[in-house]
């Protein structure tokens, strides 16, 4: 048998005439999945939307998990992630930029910098299997 932690199990269920979808992962809530006009409704998240929503919340989530592992005290967290498609087909990423701003009275650039390389190496599924894929950049600012 297989580990749960090893498997995830995705269902999709067309709900109209183009190619608005509702998603299911392992029982958890559903989500809208569309695409855009005219070939979508605009009802839902792109598949790429989901990508980098996927991306930016793995960062996040291995980032602020190695920062609190350093007893760091973390009081808000945002994350920005822009990706540039391609311009020709398939037309997925070929750039993405993600800014991880947080606030923290007690989090060092250098601490910082260690959490970030740690997920990029590590700690962030999505990250290693779209690494040498497309052009990542992150940034980091902290507010004290």
């Amino acid at each position: 048998m297989i580990d749960k932690a090893k498997e995830l199990t995705t269902s999709i269920k067309l709900i109209n005439d183009k190619l608005n979808f509702t998603g299911i992962v392992d029982g958890n809530y559903p989500i809208s999945i569309d695409y855009t006009l005219p070939l979508g409704d605009n009802l839902g998240y792109t598949s790429l939307e989901l990508l980098l929503l996927s991306l930016t919340s793995c960062l996040g989530s291995s980032v602020l998990t190695l920062l609190r592992k350093m007893n760091k005290s973390i009081v808000s967290c945002e994350i920005h992630g822009r990706g540039i498609r391609k311009e020709v087909h398939p037309t997925g990423f070929k750039e993405i930029y993600v800014d991880i701003n947080i606030k923290s009275a007690d989090t060092s650039e250098k601490e910082m910098l260690r959490a970030i390389q740690l997920s990029e190496e590590t700690y962030c599924p999505v990250l290693s299997m779209m690494k040498g894929n497309v052009e990542m950049k992150i940034s980091f600012k902290i507010e004290k």
